[in-house]
């Protein structure tokens, strides 16, 4: 089957930036599985908006994750530091299972739950200074000082490093300049490097310390823990600040759903599922390319493409969840993507616990 082909990039365009969910309906209704333009420079990918296409395509393991076996032969003039362009998300097994068995163990559900006592203290933190009445900037004021403040406690990032750490992370995703991003790269992968190399040089029994032994223990040596430790701070900073964001915005566009958790706050763990299909923190997911031809939901891809898959998209396939553009919080929407699906699911999904109720706050 030949998919009809959008004469421009659809996920460019700025009406898609202001809300992608008409875009992916119609790229959908056209065809779940099809070959779009990127960029401005004449290539193209294959973009996957179906949930059955989707889920199908997080486990074929014909589409690889190794950006370095992509872009081997395809000059470019990026300068990103090691530590964020080879990691564990752009890694294929045996090089990813060896990282992944000393991620998974981070975000086990006992581990989260006991630090929920520091999380209840942060978030308490954060909002004391909240006036009943006045304006908040809820994502300047929690959702991002939140996330990247418990990965760096997990991680063992002193305090006085952590805002700053905090920008370069965030120059990582906001910065339009190539050039910003990656000076913002060198900064998080030269500290951390820097960070590692006092753990290992130094004995203690610190979050840092242990997360060192993990990896030598996980035969992962010095490049590939710090890449591990970038990770954990980027992706996880950045998805958790967006599902904060995303989850309060959609909550105050349907009062109704807000007053009824407000009234029963036990609903919150189910409701969180929901929350996370409803407009998911990872619109598309990261970069995975065709090794071989294969054919996805009647489509064929050649080898050697770009295959973007759109968690956005599939969570709100109408195929899977019925009237998917309707928040509801009575729906089961544990069949969502946007942890991903497969091996290369995000080892964070338990955090912030979807299953718990979470730590109390002021709304």
């Amino acid at each position: 089957m030949t998919a009809p082909r959008p004469r421009q990039d659809p996920l460019r365009d700025p009406r898609f930036f202001a809300d992608p969910y008409p875009t992916y309906d119609q790229l959908r209704e056209r065809c779940p599985v099809q070959r779009i333009p990127t960029g401005s420079g004449g290539h193209h990918a294959y973009l996957i908006t179906g949930h059955a296409e989707a889920r199908e395509a997080f486990t074929d393991p014909r589409l690889s994750k190794d950006t370095a076996r992509f872009f081997a032969d395809r000059p470019s003039n990026r300068d990103l530091h090691p530590a964020i362009s080879r990691n564990m998300l752009a890694s294929d097994p045996p090089t990813h299972t060896r990282h992944r068995r000393v991620a998974t163990p981070l975000f086990t559900t006992g581990r989260v739950r006991a630090l929920r006592p520091y999380i209840t203290r942060v978030v308490d933190d954060l909002t004391t200074a909240w006036q009943p009445g006045k304006e908040v900037d809820l994502v300047a004021e929690l959702a991002l000082p939140l996330p990247i403040t418990m990965i760096c406690e997990l991680l063992g990032v002193p305090e006085p490093d952590r805002a700053e750490l905090a920008t370069w992370s965030h120059a990582l995703f906001d910065a339009t300049d190539t050039n910003i991003v990656d000076a913002a790269s060198h900064r998080i992968g030269d500290y951390l490097t820097d960070l590692v190399a006092t753990a290992r040089a130094t004995p203690g029994e610190g979050p840092l310390h242990s997360l060192v032994r993990d990896c030598e223990e996980g035969d992962l040596d010095r490049d590939e823990t710090v890449s591990l430790a970038a990770l954990l701070i980027v992706a996880g900073h950045e998805t958790t600040t967006h599902f904060i964001g995303n989850a309060v915005l959609a909550l105050l566009r349907h009062p109704e759903a807000f007053d009824r958790l407000r009234r029963d706050p036990d609903l919150i763990p189910g409701a969180l599922d929901e929350l996370l299909r409803y407009d998911s923190p990872v619109s598309v997911a990261t970069f995975r390319h065709s090794t071989e031809n294969l054919n996805i939901g009647g489509t064929d891809i050649p080898a050697g493409f770009p295959v973007l898959i759109a968690p956005g998209a599939a969570n709100r396939d109408p195929a899977q969840f019925p009237h998917p553009d309707h928040l509801d919080l009575d729906r089961d929407a544990t069949g969502h993507l946007s942890f991903g699906h497969g091996i290369h699911r995000c080892p964070g999904a338990p955090w912030p616990g979807p299953r718990q109720k979470p730590p109390s706050a002021p709304w």
